[in-house]
């Protein structure tokens, strides 16, 4: 990524880590605007109850990766801001609260399943909405756009997260 491509020294930052991924979130639960607002514009990254996808958080993810910021399960889900992984991985503690609805009464705090990261808000974009992904062609194998795919946390190739922040949110 260029400086006259993306004038925000943080985005910048979080795109020379060289990983990319697309990260799911509910706005009714944590929202861009939600996530900026927080202290340090960083919100741990609860709920993840997919192995594969606490595998990339576990295996995969390091602090420094760019996030594309994606809103699911909403009226019209899209990328919604750019971050980046705030922090290494640690257990996640709604595993083990009853009242919480990610519960898993099978996990054990001196063995747990799950896990969560801390995710940086870098800033708010337009909605690129799912639309307007499928519809560009460069971006026809990414893994978000794959048939029957339903992970909340996907790889985005670098050529994919250039074709979004440099084409379709730019400034980013």
């Amino acid at each position: 990524m260029n400086d006259a491509a993306s004038p925000d020294p943080a985005t910048r930052a979080a795109a020379e880590a060289g990983r990319y991924w697309l990260m799911k979130s509910e706005p009714a639960e944590c929202s861009i605007d939600d996530a900026l607002a927080a202290p340090d514009r960083t919100v741990a990254w609860t709920g993840v109850r997919n192995y594969q996808a606490r595998n990339f958080m576990r295996d995969a993810m390091r602090v420094g990766d760019g996030v594309l910021f994606y809103h699911s399960s909403c009226a019209e889900p899209g990328i919604a801001g750019l971050a980046r992984v705030a922090s290494g991985v640690r257990p996640d503690p709604t595993q083990f609260d009853p009242a919480s609805p990610y519960h898993d009464p099978r996990s054990r705090p001196e063995q747990p399943r799950w896990l969560l990261l801390d995710v940086q808000a870098l800033r708010k974009t337009r909605l690129v909405s799912l639309a307007e992904l499928k519809a560009c062609a460069a971006l026809r194998d990414m893994r978000v756009l794959q048939r029957g795919n339903r992970l909340s946390i996907t790889p985005v190739e670098p050529a994919e997260w250039e074709e979004i922040v440099q084409r379709l949110v730019p400034g980013g």
